[in-house]
């Protein structure tokens, strides 16, 4: 019978969700959806100065936000809990009980200043910066007497002092780490708090984790693991090491490329469809062509056999695009129901909104769909739609200093539209067409003057939506109010 497959994503309750391990998590989640197993959720939360609970809790709000649910893990348990590391320090003091009887581990009673001095000299004579096993040559006696006594001391790892250890990497392939380089790592902190490398390890293996998916950057720690893993007497799991990301000047991402958190791109109005599949390709390609992929399609072509080993390249503009894509792509009362909030987020209207108020911001919202590539970008696409006057910007001002030439035509516009009964797109059309035929003027001629009058701006969606939806009396004082600013006063 084939073990079933299990992975991990384990992030330490120190901040938000970022890029990178929302990459991470992703890759998990979509292979253990393709191998039919299970994705495991797990809080490494011992770095007590920097964890808190409102991180925890932004890190499984985002991750349910990307539609990343969990098999096992906080909120809903399973049969290798507790998933919070703080709640398995029992388990953590066994284990490391058991390598210390077995001779695997040793008790180290070497200062931080007496550490700090022997990195210095070791650097200052071009050597290796590692451990020295001070301690490692101890009597185990004297060492438990010391212990006994209340002397401060950490745990550290027996690395052997010969051979090499091999990561045979499902990305990366076979790669070799001389043992004499490595040095014996810290199990235990004198705090009695387990390091990352130890309670991952005995996490790892406590929850049956299969496949260990993780960032390149863990690179380093995956020969001191195999090691611990011997020593513990676990089977190994596989190792996968994902390639970094880089921002568009090849160095590693951070917030200067403008990667932020998750929730922040949440809050900018990106889809999370277009977070997970944007993600997706930040390392993997199923092929050359295609870029947009529904969350059933990645489950169904994710492969760890192509993802890449060179680092990703993450593109803003880019994610953006693909953004837009997806927005288009709303039905209209999805679009509506997420587009409006952020008109009012913009202070463009206030709650409470009456179901009329909605439905005309709904319908404000759709006419510049197709030009919204994230949502917090719309209140600027619609801002002249709410109050009373309008600032032209330079192209504006430009189109309707074209109606100086022509006053008394704008002011048979002005008329015209003052006593049309149906201010509707098909009563104004109809109006419109009426009134070039009279005039025999061109539509181009009109419009551009008149749109920089109503919108404050040279472009729009269909000037007639555009009228209906400002309203006759607001539309009619704003094209009165910027014929008078180019000199033409509809009362003369």
């Amino acid at each position: 019978m084939t073990e079933q497959i299990r992975v991990r994503f384990a992030p330490s309750p120190t901040g938000h969700l970022h890029i990178g391990g929302a990459r991470t998590a992703l890759f998990n989640y979509l292979y253990a959806r393709r191998q039919n197993g299970v994705f495991v959720l797990r809080i490494e939360d011992t770095d007590a100065e920097r964890s808190t609970d409102e991180s925890v809790q932004m890190i499984l709000h985002d991750l349910k936000w990307l539609g990343m649910t969990w098999d096992e893990g906080p909120e809903i348990g399973g049969p290798f809990g507790p998933y919070f590391q703080t709640q398995r320090l029992d388990l953590y003091r066994e284990k490391l009980e058991f390598l210390l009887e077995r001779g695997s581990a040793y008790y180290c009673f070497c200062s931080a200043d007496t550490l700090e001095k022997k990195r210095e000299l070791a650097m200052a004579t071009g050597q290796q910066p590692k451990y020295d096993g001070t301690c490692r040559r101890l009597n185990p006696a004297e060492a438990k007497a010391r212990v006994q006594a209340g002397e401060p001391y950490v745990v550290r790892l027996k690395i052997p002092d010969a051979g090499s250890t091999i990561i045979d990497d499902k990305i990366r392939g076979k790669m070799v780490f001389e043992n004499s380089v490595l040095d014996d790592y810290v199990l235990s902190r004198t705090n009695g708090l387990p390091t990352y490398n130890f309670a991952a390890v005995v996490d790892d293996a406590a929850m049956k984790i299969t496949h260990i998916i993780r960032g390149d950057d863990h690179i380093s720690n995956t020969p001191r693991q195999i090691i611990l893993y011997q020593a513990l007497g676990e089977a190994l799991p596989a190792f996968a090491h994902v390639p970094m990301i880089l921002g568009s000047d090849k160095t590693r991402l951070s917030k200067r490329h403008g990667a932020t958190s998750v929730g922040a791109y949440a809050d900018e109005g990106f889809l999370p469809h277009t977070m997970v599949n944007y993600l997706a390709l930040l390392g993997w390609a199923f092929d050359d062509k295609t870029t947009l992929f529904t969350p059933a399609q990645l489950i169904e072509k994710f492969s760890l056999k192509k993802v890449s080993k060179n680092p990703a390249v993450f593109d803003p503009a880019k994610l953006q695009w693909m953004n837009g894509v997806y927005i288009r792509q709303l039905p209209a009362e999805e679009y509506v129901a997420r587009a409006v909030p952020f008109i009012i987020q913009a202070g463009l209207l206030h709650e409470p909104l009456s179901e009329e108020q909605r439905a005309w911001a709904g319908r404000v919202a759709l006419l510049v769909k197709e030009h919204v590539k994230v949502f917090n970008e719309l209140p600027r696409h619609v801002q002249y739609f709410f109050g009373e006057t309008v600032e032209l910007d330079d192209a504006a001002g430009e189109k309707l200093a074209l109606a100086k030439e022509r006053a008394e035509l704008f002011k048979a516009l002005h008329q015209k539209m003052s006593m049309l009964e149906s201010f509707t797109h098909a009563g104004l059309e109809e109006m419109m067409k009426a009134f070039i035929a009279e005039t025999q003027v061109k539509f181009g001629d009109l419009v551009h003057p008149l749109r920089a009058a109503v919108t404050g701006r040279a472009n729009s969606p269909g000037i007639f939506e555009v009228l209906e939806l400002l309203g006759k009396e607001r539309a009619i004082k704003r094209l009165a109010a910027g014929l008078a600013s180019v000199g033409i006063n509809i009362a003369d």
